[in-house]
């Protein structure tokens, strides 16, 4: 079959060949008919048929030359998109690494009719491949992060089906399945809101409150934590009125507070103070505990990101907590600073304006 239709393309081929031929001779014969009854002579018939023929080939051979234009700039332009074209289907298909490099030599200038064309693809591409990374990434952070409390819960309530177990040894097996449910309940709830946040859809209610107050109770809340560790609070605060969604920046001040707590060793030292000036507020909280790299705080706002894991492991916690906070202040049109040094402890320092904008959750 496939013979069959090769040897008819070349018939097709031959009789089109043909067909061009008598045309061009046909062509030739009108055109001179006219010319004779116009110039009102008529040579000999041999001559007759000579200039037909070398016009009908001219006429033949200048038809193969259009038609042979029209078809190279056909294949040339097929050429030029080919790399565009092969781009657009490797990220249909997922993959961003697309290689544009042959219009380089294509565009002499920025002024090229395709240059910014290219150039907006290039960037699509690289953005669009940055959150391909960030969502498998995310992906593997949340598998890793429920993997390990799953696989606790998994192991003690087989060790629970052992019927030799004393009842204290039972009890601290449901302890500890207990603790590692209530982490997999925290991250659920931290997912969800960390994607209301990103969501620009978060519900943005400002009201007007005292600050300070609203801080002394986070502080009492972890009273029991700081307390277990004999922490010494500094607390120092104006009096502050702010108008901002009270709920949010609860969730900020208990973040922050919580964490000072957490990794600040016993019989350490949380200092959290307050300070007002004529359009804006300034939180700091500070602590002796074990601090944190340079290149750590770079990235404590990452979702995900724990501090050297080989120093605080015990410690708990997903990593979505200062992403949390990072948001909310995002939303607020505030600022967030951190200063720390390796074992001589972290301070936290946010700004933000006293009366929040109700478009605030339009931010970012």
């Amino acid at each position: 079959m496939k013979q069959f239709w090769h040897i008819l393309k070349h018939i097709l081929g031959v009789a089109a060949m043909i067909c061009a031929m008598l045309i061009g001779w046909a062509l030739a014969y009108f055109i001179m008919r006219w010319f004779y009854s116009v110039v009102a002579w008529r040579p000999s018939i041999f001559l007759q048929q000579m200039i037909h023929s070398v016009l009908g080939f001219f006429i033949f051979g200048f038809g193969l030359y259009i038609v042979g234009k029209i078809f190279r700039f056909r294949n040339r332009q097929l050429e030029f998109f080919n790399p565009m074209i092969d781009a657009f289907e490797q990220m249909a298909q997922g993959n961003f690494n697309i290689d544009l490099s042959f219009y380089q030599k294509e565009f002499r200038s920025e002024n090229h009719p395709y240059y910014h064309i290219i150039q907006s693809m290039t960037h699509m591409a690289d953005e669009l491949g940055e959150m391909e990374q960030m969502r498998q990434e995310f992906i593997a952070n949340v598998s890793h992060e429920i993997q390990s409390p799953l696989t606790s819960i998994s192991g003690f309530a087989q060790a629970l089906k052992n019927e030799d177990l004393t009842l204290a040894e039972r009890r601290h097996y449901l302890d500890i399945i207990e603790t590692e449910s209530k982490r997999l309940s925290k991250l659920s709830e931290n997912l969800l809101k960390l994607t209301s946040l990103e969501s620009e859809k978060t519900p943005f209610e400002p009201g007007t409150y005292r600050l300070d107050q609203q801080i002394r109770r986070v502080i009492l809340a972890c009273e029991p934590q700081w307390t277990a560790k004999q922490l010494d609070m500094d607390v120092a605060m104006e009096s502050v009125v702010i108008t901002a969604d009270r709920e949010l920046l609860s969730q900020v001040w208990f973040n922050l507070i919580h964490n000072s707590i957490k990794f600040t060793p016993s019989e350490g030292r949380i200092r959290i103070s307050l300070e007002s000036s004529d359009d804006k507020v300034m939180v700091t909280i500070g602590d002796s505990g074990i601090g944190m790299t340079k290149e750590e705080q770079v990235h404590i706002f990452e979702r995900f990101y724990k501090a050297d894991r080989s120093r605080n492991r015990t410690a708990g916690g997903s990593g979505l907590g200062l992403s949390i906070v990072k948001k909310i202040i995002d939303l607020h049109h505030g600022e967030i600073y951190v200063e720390s040094e390796l074992n001589k402890g972290t301070q936290f320092t946010i700004k933000l304006l006293k009366q929040a904008s109700d478009t605030g959750n339009q931010a970012n």
